[in-house]
């Protein structure tokens, strides 16, 4: 039998995730102008070679957060156009198959987005 999700308890994890990803496109921000100063001032092939290497993991990580954003303000809206339906009742109708796609892919993606910060780091402590 598929769990049963509270509207408000979908909506709130949906909202937490989706600021989380915001602050995580600030951060991707940050890193973008800290390669791009330093790919202007560094010659060294290998140097150049991993900041290319990172400055395309930040884009595929922008790519992967948009996604997904854009996958849960749907689900917002399907939550809310649910609770319009059943005002009466606590439980949602959300596919538990969608909520449990989009939960695996949130922790996959949250799980990349700390590893790329944690080897850019060690990238940037080895050679800059």
């Amino acid at each position: 039998m598929a769990k049963a999700y509270s509207l408000m308890g979908l909506h709130f994890r949906y909202r937490l995730w989706i600021a989380e990803m915001n602050s995580h496109i600030n951060i991707i921000r940050i890193f973008d102008d800290y390669i791009a100063e330093l790919n202007s001032r560094k010659n060294d092939p290998i140097v150049k070679k991993g900041i290319e290497d990172f400055k395309q993991q930040f884009i595929d990580l922008r790519t992967t957060i948009d996604e997904l954003r854009h996958e849960m303000h749907l689900a917002k809206m399907a939550l809310a156009a649910d609770s319009k339906e059943n005002r009466n009742g606590k439980k949602a109708s959300v596919s538990h198959a969608n909520h449990v796609n989009l939960k695996k892919r949130y922790r996959s993606y949250k799980k990349l987005f700390e590893k790329t910060k944690t080897e850019f780091g060690k990238f940037e402590n080895k050679w800059l």
